[in-house]
């Protein structure tokens, strides 16, 4: 499933005595990457409860438009679920890899109707190459441009939704649940080796089953047009919820080439942002608030991530690593700032 930094503790390119070995250890030694069963027992538990239970609230409340308050209420089970899927994919929950799937493709693909399989492909290769051009497919989105070069060498329609990216950043996160769903459906769809068909199989299985039963649910408890407006209003407050938990991790940071060479402590750290806040600020964002502690130690689970953010700072304080943490509101609005500083970019003619 999940390769290099996203599988280990201690990636290939640490060597013995480097600093990243020795913030290891220290972590190791703390025991913060020790399972953390009990918690996340409760936390399955809890968050299939409340996606049962939305569903059953929505039956009982039947055609009305008192549905769209349940349609609110499913958008952020959806997202809870997906931070579950996440942490699943990083081996953060049980100690066995197929464990580890089982839960990822209940949350993903029969849960939300996500392809966990297409998912942890690209989380893979952001998790090796954050916020490096060509290498992240998170920030090669056709949509939006990162790095001044990306904007300049933009035509046509794509140059203008650049230049005003930072206005449109908000819509467009309405869109991102219909954007993941669709990259699923194509990633599953699309031919694989014989190797991987039996996990297609599941997968476009699981995915079928998710999609008629959400339909089917929707469609015959509601009118058509109220319908529609549940689906709208569910579907685009879950991928605004999961594009606003996304946002802050990596947005506004330093963008690098893939020619650029970079030990791995300083590429995670420099490229990534912390949020401060409390546990609430933790069950809000899954988590992805520690992006600093999370890209660092990606298998450490969830409830470790609050305990190991004062030893990393501390560390990375001392070896003269540049720390990145600010208020939620705030790295909104340094990834806003971001955004238009780049945009503005197209305003510039293009080198020949």
């Amino acid at each position: 499933m999940l390769r290099s930094s996203a599988r280990n503790d201690q990636p290939a390119a640490a060597q013995p005595g480097s600093e990243y070995a020795a913030l290891s250890r220290l972590v190791r030694q703390a025991g913060l990457l020790d399972r953390r069963r009990a918690w996340y027992a409760w936390r399955i538990t809890g968050t299939f409860a409340a996606l049962v239970a939305g569903w059953a609230l929505f039956v009982q409340v039947g055609n009305s438009w008192w549905t769209l308050a349940v349609a609110v209420f499913l958008a952020v089970v959806f997202a809870q679920l997906g931070f579950l899927g996440h942490d699943a994919g990083h081996r953060q929950i049980f100690a066995s890899r197929r464990t580890n799937y089982l839960l990822g493709v209940a949350c993903g693909n029969l849960a939300i109707g996500l392809s966990y399989g297409w998912w942890v492909s690209k989380h893979n290769r952001h998790h090796a190459n954050p916020n490096t051009e060509d290498e992240d497919p998170d920030i090669m989105i056709s949509v939006l441009a990162f790095s001044g070069g990306r904007a300049r060498a933009a035509a046509g329609v794509r140059r203008l939704i650049f230049r005003y990216q930072a206005w449109l950043m908000v819509p467009m996160l309405l869109l991102e649940g219909i954007g993941l769903h669709s990259s699923s459906i194509r990633a599953v769809t699309r031919r694989h080796s014989a190797r991987a068909i039996r996990s297609r199989i599941a997968e476009i299985s699981l995915l079928t089953l998710h999609f008629a039963a959400y339909l089917s649910v929707v469609f015959l408890v509601l009118s058509p047009v109220k319908a529609v407006v549940f689906i709208l209003v569910q579907q685009g407050l879950f991928g605004f919820y999961l594009g606003c938990s996304f946002a802050p991790n990596h947005k506004g940071m330093p963008v690098l080439t893939k020619d650029q060479k970079v030990g791995f402590l300083h590429r995670q750290v420099l490229t990534s942002r912390n949020v401060r806040g409390g546990w609430l600020t933790d069950a809000a964002l899954g988590g992805l608030n520690y992006q600093i502690e999370h890209h660092l130690f990606p298998s450490m689970p969830r409830p470790s991530l609050r305990r190991a953010q004062p030893l990393i700072a501390k560390f990375c304080a001392e070896h003269g690593v540049p720390y990145a943490e600010s208020s939620l509101l705030g790295s909104y609005a340094q990834a806003l700032r971001h955004l238009n500083q780049v945009g503005r970019q197209t305003r510039r003619r293009r080198v020949t």
